[in-house]
């Protein structure tokens, strides 16, 4: 135990000590994003690459202890790169993390409210659905959901908005919808 523990804080600077304890944050956002990605995309959860593994990308790498992988559950669990996912796939893993960051910050403090901004053009009607399914019942559950889009098909789902228009002259006219 105690070869463990100086293995751990053992260096000149607190570097070691410090990177474990993000470590442990990191592992602890990992679980609460598979939490959301379970609703989200199930086919799809994150994992810790461990130190000194490949993740399978082309690129020489070295890893650290916060690096993280796709485990693709379609795929007989292959362990797959982030930068495989598609535009779609990424914006539900970013989507997944971002509500799993904000529910182990709201675990002190409710979360008022929520931001996006973009990221909606990528997706395919289906995961489009799902996407603003979650972010309903996020509202629904007293969390403030803004969107930030160009998104044409999303006026149809959202009760209100704020549309900003611009003119020639470089201003610009903003009204509320809804």
């Amino acid at each position: 135990m105690w070869s463990t523990l100086a293995a751990v804080v053992a260096s000149h600077d607190g570097s070691k000590l410090a990177l474990f304890a993000q470590s442990l944050a990191f592992d602890s956002l990992l679980t609460a994003a598979n939490a959301q990605l379970a609703r989200l995309h199930p086919r799809y959860a994150l994992r810790r690459l461990e130190e000194g593994a490949n993740d399978g990308a082309r690129r020489p790498r070295t890893t650290t202890l916060l690096d993280m992988v796709v485990v693709d559950r379609e795929l007989a669990d292959a362990i797959r790169p982030v930068t495989t996912l598609s535009g779609g796939e990424r914006f539900l893993v970013s989507l997944a993390l971002a509500l799993g960051l904000s529910s182990l910050a709201s675990r002190r403090r409710k979360l008022a409210s929520m931001f996006i901004d973009e990221g909606f053009g990528t997706l395919d009607p289906e995961t489009l659905s799902v996407a603003l399914g979650v972010l309903d019942a996020l509202q629904a559950s007293g969390t403030r959901v803004g969107i930030i889009s160009h998104v044409s098909e999303l006026r149809e789902r959202l009760q209100a908005r704020v549309v900003v228009q611009r003119r020639g002259d470089g201003t610009s006219t903003v009204r509320i919808e809804g």
